[in-house]
């Protein structure tokens, strides 16, 4: 008589990717997963994300450094810079589609979402209202956070339409990068993006072309979950701290830079 190998839980499976969803997640206490199907993409995601939250460390500590008169990096035309800076930020863009993805097949909640929705705008609202302080002429009015909460919005009906969310990304991508007029340069219209300068301001991810990035996230995340790849659960194997670093990335967002300036402050101090 054979014996029947039990599968996991279904509901197990789907409460645990309904948990790892967020792209800036909220607190959840690690996971021991085996790093195989559903739960090694998890894993994956989180080391991808905790990848990009090291970068951005990286990144604002040498802006900082310029800051305090230390270096004097040229954060605004140096090539290097810019595309350090171009690279982080896609990477957390895409992930926000890809998560959202995951999130939909995992049969994740409307108030799941929105509750994630209002974590992040709040967020970004204590972003916005810190800054103003900090710099006054400079503030940030539509930094990543701004950006992330309100495209997870404007791409939610293209999750279930992977074409589609390709077709509409390569295009505002491609708008946004190579069209501009004037009247969007006035700051309440500037957030859509298509300026002919910069704003001044110490972050600015408009929705064009960043918006777009999110939707060819939404893509990708499709062509993973149907695509079973060996890097996944390698990527999944990643050291926890790594992971731990993806799955708590809001937090460290939100406490990274206070703590930079103030250590640099206090070693410049001596």
């Amino acid at each position: 008589m054979s014996r029947r190998r039990r599968r996991p839980s279904p509901s197990a499976s789907t409460d645990a990717l309904a948990r790892g969803r967020s792209p800036l997640p909220p607190s959840d206490p690690p996971r021991a997963f085996t790093h195989t199907g559903a739960e090694a993409r998890i894993d994956a995601i989180d080391t991808l994300r905790g990848v990009a939250i090291c970068l951005m460390i990286v990144y604002h500590f040498a802006y900082d450094l310029r800051a305090y008169g230390v270096t004097s990096s040229d954060f605004g035309h140096d090539p290097f810079w810019l595309s350090l800076r171009a690279l982080i930020v896609s990477a957390f863009m895409s992930l926000v589609g890809v998560s959202l993805v995951l999130a939909e097949r995992a049969h994740a909640t409307r108030r799941h979402f929105w509750r994630r929705i209002a974590v992040i705008a709040a967020c970004a609202l204590v972003v916005t209202l810190a800054s103003s302080l900090a710099f006054r002429q400079t503030f940030i009015y539509f930094g990543i956070l701004h950006a992330i909460a309100v495209s997870s919005v404007l791409v939610t009906p293209l999750v279930r339409r992977p074409r589609a969310a390709l077709a509409i990304g390569v295009a505002v991508v491609a708008a946004g990068l190579v069209w501009s007029n004037p009247w969007f340069d006035a700051r309440p219209l500037s957030w859509i993006g298509f300026v002919t300068t910069k704003p001044a301001t110490e972050d600015y991810v408009p929705l064009a072309p960043w918006a777009g990035v999110v939707a060819i996230g939404i893509a990708a995340g499709h062509w993973l979950t149907r695509h079973p790849l060996h890097s996944l659960a390698r990527l999944g194997r990643a050291p926890r701290w790594l992971q731990w670093l993806g799955r708590h990335s809001l937090l460290v967002y939100m406490v990274h830079q206070p703590v930079l300036l103030a250590v640099l402050w206090l070693v410049i101090r001596r």
